[in-house]
C-alpha cells in the first residue's frame, strides 16, 4: 500500500501531508513532481493544498494541464483513490473529476480558522472509521471556499450520497454548507478543511485522524460498504 503526493510549483501543504501519512501513521508515501508521467504504482494519490502556479488566473486552472494531471486522472477512472484538499478540490473541480466550482469566500476575505465539520456518509472510503452525524474539528484555510454548483447537479449529489461533510457554521458561503464530496463512485474525494493539519496532539487536536485512516482501512481491506 503506497500514498503518492502531487507537487505543483506553489504547493506548500504537501510536507504536512507527507508528515501526517508517514511519521504520523506509519504509511509508504513519496512525493509526485508534477512533470511526472505515470502513478501506476500508488493506491492513493492526494493533491495538497497550496497556491499551484496559475492561480492568478483562477484557483486550479492552469495545475490541471501539467503532465502528471492526465496519469491521475487515468487513476482515478480505474476507481483508485484520490484526495484534492483545499486547492487540490479546486484542481478536481477545473478537471471535471468532482462537479461544482469553487469560488471567492462570502466576506472575500482569506480564512484561517479550525471549523466543526458533521459528517454526512460514513458509507465511503474516506469516512468509514467515523459515525453518521459526528462532529469532527479540522482546520481550513482559504480564499476561494465557497462552493457552488447548479440546482440539477446538486439534487443528485444528495440523491447519490455524495455530499460527505458539512459546516456547522458556514465560514465561506458554500451551498447547503458543504465543505467537502465525493464523485458518484465515491474514490474521489474533494474538501477544503485541511485533515492533515490536525493528525498530533502536539496541535490541539487529531480529528484529521478519522478521515486519513478510513482511507487506510479500505486500502487495507478492513471495511466493506453495507
Amino acid at each position: 500500500m503506497k500514498f503518492g503526493i502531487v507537487v505543483f510549483p506553489g504547493s506548500n501543504c504537501d510536507i504536512d501531508c507527507y508528515h501526517a501519512l508517514k511519521d504520523t501513521l506509519g504509511q509508504d508515501v513519496e512525493y509526485i513532481w508534477h512533470d511526472t508521467e505515470e502513478v501506476k504504482e500508488y493506491d492513493c494519490v492526494i493533491l495538497p493544498g497550496g497556491f499551484s502556479y496559475g492561480d492568478y488566473l483562477r484557483c486550479g486552472a492552469v495545475a490541471p494541464f501539467s503532465r502528471v494531471m492526465d496519469a491521475v486522472k487515468v487513476h482515478a477512472d480505474k476507481g483508485k483513490l484520490l484526495v484534492g484538499i483545499c486547492n487540490g478540490f479546486q484542481i478536481l473541480t477545473e478537471m471535471g473529476l468532482l462537479p461544482g466550482a469553487l469560488v471567492r469566500n462570502k466576506n472575500l476575505k482569506f480564512i484561517c480558522d479550525t471549523v466543526a465539520l458533521k459528517v454526512e456518509n460514513k458509507e465511503t472510503p474516506f469516512t468509514n472509521r467515523c459515525t453518521h452525524g459526528q462532529i469532527i474539528n479540522i482546520p481550513i484555510a482559504h480564499g476561494e471556499g465557497n462552493y457552488v454548483v447548479d440546482d440539477e447537479e446538486l439534487e443528485k449529489m444528495k440523491k447519490n450520497g455524495q455530499i460527505l461533510f458539512t459546516y456547522q457554521e458556514n465560514p465561506n458561503g458554500s451551498v447547503l454548507d458543504i465543505a467537502g464530496i465525493c464523485n458518484e463512485n465515491k474514490n474521489v474525494l474533494g474538501m477544503m478543511p485541511h485533515p492533515e493539519r490536525a493528525c498530533e496532539d502536539l496541535l490541539g487536536n487529531d480529528d484529521g485522524k478519522f478521515i486519513l485512516q478510513s482511507i487506510i482501512s479500505f486500502l487495507e481491506g478492513g471495511w466493506k460498504s453495507e
